[in-house]
Formats: C-alpha cells, structure tokens, sequence
C-alpha cells in the first residue's frame, strides 16, 4: 500500500474515532433519558415565567447592535493577543500592519463614543 493512502486512512480513522466520542454521550443521554412529554412540558417560557402576549413579539434592534459591537472588539482581542506574543519577531512592518488595525479599531471606538451609542438609556 502507498504511503499516502496509510495518511489518508489513519485521517478517516481520527475522524470516524471522533464523531464515535462525540455521538455516544448524545446516544446515551437519549436512551437512558426519561420522556415524559406534557402540555406544561412544551409551553414556551422565559427566565421561568410564562409568556405573555405574542411570541413574536418585536425587539430593540439595540440589542443587535450591542452584539455585533461586541463581536467586533472580540475579533480584535483575537488578532492582538498572537501579535503581542510575537511582537519581538515580526518587525517593523508587522508592528505598522497592527498600528493601522488597532486605530482602525479606535475610529469605530471613537464613531460609537460620539453617536452616544455606548451610553444606557
């Protein structure tokens, strides 16, 4: 047998052993679970109270705003922390290439400040 195919089935082998380690705990759950379905059981709720008015009900699209806001500072956490921790070996260019970055990332900081959306109301 060629050296690739002994590379490819040790691959499918880790892939097949992985999907085994992560079904059978579902697989388990799902036999040995009890069911018992009810009406209270599959009536919608949240925080543990019963809902009131309709369930589609409207959203500030605030909300939504807050969470991309957070994801994009959360993106920026992720390409700093490998750039600081190879701030000694990337020289020169690498530090302009995260200067332009980190003050791209500030101007929305800044745009945001200003249009007052960081404030609670």
């Amino acid at each position: 047998m060629d050296a690739h195919w002994i590379n490819y089935l040790t691959l499918i082998g880790f892939a097949v052993f992985a999907l085994i380690i992560a079904c059978t705990p579902l697989l388990i759950a799902k036999v040995l679970s009890p069911h018992k379905p009810s009406d209270l059981k599959q009536a919608t709720y949240e925080c543990g109270l019963e809902a009131t008015g309709d369930v589609w009900g409207k959203f500030k699209m605030q909300y939504y705003l807050y969470a991309l806001v957070f994801v994009i500072f959360d993106i920026e956490a992720v390409f700093i922390y490998p750039w600081a921790t190879a701030f000694t070996s990337i020289g020169f260019g690498g530090f302009m290439a995260m200067s332009v970055f980190i003050l791209i990332m500030a101007e929305s900081l800044v745009y945001l400040w200003v249009k007052g959306f960081l404030e609670w109301k």
